[in-house]
């Protein structure tokens, strides 16, 4: 899952949430993450996942762009950069990670643990 926060213009401190690819960016309204600022065309971006790179960035359409200051055409983008598009400023991040509930995983572990303890006792005391 993939964050994009909007960092400037109408929609600032907005987060779009990426979980399906491709994802566009761009004036459309079929663009997975619309933006109506100065600048942005239709289709302007499109945000591919390719294993193993990362993520992809692509410029589609006539519409300049940049990350972090350097315009591109294609490129790999690292967590934390800033994309620009016309007027829009937007920081890639890589989605929040949450840990599942492993409690009964943990119980069965240490109940194993116990009865190898408690079997290598019995045969400790046999032996002897």
């Amino acid at each position: 899952m993939v964050q994009l926060r909007v960092l400037n213009g109408g929609r600032a401190g907005t987060v779009h949430v990426a979980s399906q690819f491709p994802c566009t960016l761009g004036r459309a309204a079929s663009d997975s993450l619309r933006l109506n600022e100065a600048g942005v065309w239709d289709h302007h971006l499109q945000l591919d996942l390719q294993v193993p790179e990362g993520f992809r960035l692509r410029r589609l359409g006539q519409g300049r762009a940049s990350v972090n200051d350097t315009e591109f055409d294609d490129l790999i983008l690292r967590n934390g950069d800033v994309i620009t598009l016309g007027a829009v400023k937007l920081q890639f991040w890589l989605g929040e990670v949450t840990q599942g509930n492993n409690r009964l995983r943990e119980a069965f572990t240490w109940i194993a643990v116990a009865l190898a303890a408690v079997l290598q006792g019995i045969l400790v005391s046999l032996l002897l």
